[in-house]
């Protein structure tokens, strides 16, 4: 009745670090952890019953003051006349292991229950076997689908494919595979095939097998990329919106020269048709080669005229990049004959000294107008003087790129007689907001860089040992070179 051990075999040292005799006498009521001695006397759930014997789950206190796990099963012996309870017979073994595993998996059970990833276990016949509660949430399934639910319920088809051929190979051979795939949306529990909404993921793949054996069962840990793709397109947009309103600003500096430059051919067009009319105004009857000299002229001018409208319009015109295969000598003369009126007001030279046998690069032809273009710019107001007796010059430079550092890329440089760059760190110059000009935003090589990184290469400054500042970028071959 007082719970006092009358036996112990020679197991309770090795259990509890009690000899026989030490543990004789004590009262097993006084070694339970309090929590559990409540659970055996009010039969909690720990405890199970059957035929008689009652088994428990407990802590016990050692003899050196920890508690350790026992799973015992105990039977009561009553007085067979009275009924009395004479004794309890206990056989105990050591469950500590077992426990703590135990509690370790229903840890892990719930890290993954409460985890924002999707997490699905599969069999190895692709049967889904388990869903955590963010799979379940994402996916739209309902208690009634998902225990019949197969891995292709999961994928629309051309996921499925990849995720077999590539990911479970891949798995099978060394235990994990990462990749990009859709995930299939179910609605009102049921499966409507590949035009049901989808889910973009990025998906790891681990196999999980015994010590030796076959693989026991498959685990899909998915991270959805709805909003990061949702913050990535908006992010993209943004860019696209503050590069066009870098062109735009940088059109508005040259609007001036560009003016001038169109004023040339309206006026000479006008010349020529106030030439034909005071010479024909009084005549009678007119030859066709008599007016097709200046109407040719005419119309030649008007042309030119229209040629200029046009590279303006192209470059300020805002549409999604478009990346292709280009010849710098395509790019280069058309934005040399943009920018010099504008080098010509400021008394600046302009020279083209790019080789015209390079091969051609992969980029966006608007992007990489906009980049020579604010480099021309900034040089050209870094070289401008009031002098016309010596011109300065800016000069653009490209060559193949063989050095090991850079191989199969090709450098422009664009190099001025400016004052250099200004103290400090070269790279300050490509800060937002940097500028050394009095009404300057300081965006142009901010947005300049971050154009040329999006091509696949670099933009830097440095010093010219002859005076002035060179700028240089590297962009990507369109193909490799025999």
């Amino acid at each position: 009745g007082d719970w006092r051990f009358i036996y112990a075999s020679p197991a309770v040292t090795h259990l509890l670090g009690y000899s026989v005799e030490e543990i004789v006498g004590l009262s097993a009521h006084d070694l339970y952890h309090p929590d559990d001695v409540e659970d055996f006397a009010h039969r909690a759930d720990s405890v199970s019953y059957a035929r008689g014997l009652y088994t428990h789950t407990y802590r016990f206190r050692c003899k050196d003051g920890h508690y350790t796990w026992l799973e015992s099963t105990s039977r009561s012996i009553r007085d067979p006349v009275s009924g009395e309870l004479c004794e309890t017979l206990v056989v105990s073994r050591d469950a500590s292991r077992r426990i703590e595993a135990e509690q370790a998996n229903r840890r892990l059970a719930r890290v993954l229950e409460s985890s924002s990833d999707l997490v699905v276990f599969v069999a190895p016949d692709l049967r889904i076997t388990q869903l955590n509660e963010s799979a379940r949430k994402a996916l739209c399934l309902t208690p009634g689908v998902i225990g019949s639910l197969v891995l292709a319920d999961l994928l629309p088809k051309s996921s499925y494919s990849q995720l077999i051929e590539d990911g479970f190979s891949s798995a099978n051979a060394t235990g994990s595979w990462t990749g990009e795939l859709d995930l299939n949306v179910v609605r009102s529990g049921a499966l409507v095939g590949d035009a049901q909404p989808l889910i973009p993921v990025a998906l790891e793949l681990l196999a999980h097998r015994p010590l030796q054996g076959q693989v026991e069962y498959y685990s899909i840990v998915a991270r959805d990329l709805r909003d990061a793709r949702a913050t990535e397109a908006k992010l993209k947009q943004y860019q696209a919106d503050i590069d066009h309103a870098a062109r735009l600003i940088t059109m508005g500096e040259l609007a001036s020269s560009l003016a001038h430059e169109l004023n040339q051919p309206l006026t000479a067009i006008v010349n020529y048709v106030r030439g034909i009319q005071r010479r024909f105004k009084h005549s009678s009857s007119v030859r066709w080669d008599e007016l097709q000299l200046p109407l040719d002229k005419t119309a030649a001018t008007a042309l030119r005229a229209g040629e200029i409208i046009h590279r303006m319009m192209d470059f300020t015109r805002k549409r999604e990049p478009s990346m292709e295969a280009l010849a710098l000598a395509e790019v280069i003369p058309d934005l040399i004959q943009l920018s010099r009126p504008n080098a010509e007001r400021q008394h600046v030279l302009l020279l083209d000294r790019a080789d015209r046998s390079l091969p051609k690069v992969l980029a966006d032809r608007i992007q990489l107008e906009q980049i020579l273009l604010n480099l021309l710019v900034n040089a050209i107001e870094a070289s401008g003087q009031a002098s016309e007796s010596m011109p300065l010059q800016v000069c653009i430079e490209a060559r193949l790129v063989t050095e090991a550092v850079a191989p199969g890329m090709l450098w422009i440089r664009v190099k001025d007689q400016g004052q250099g760059l200004p103290a400090g760190p070269p790279q300050q110059v490509f800060e937002r907001f940097f500028t050394t000009k009095s009404k300057g935003l300081g965006m142009g090589l901010a947005i300049s860089r971050s154009l040329v990184e999006t091509l696949g290469g670099q933009l830097w400054a440095e010093n010219n040992p002859e005076g002035g500042a060179c700028f240089s970028f590297s962009l990507p071959l369109a193909e490799e070179i025999g």
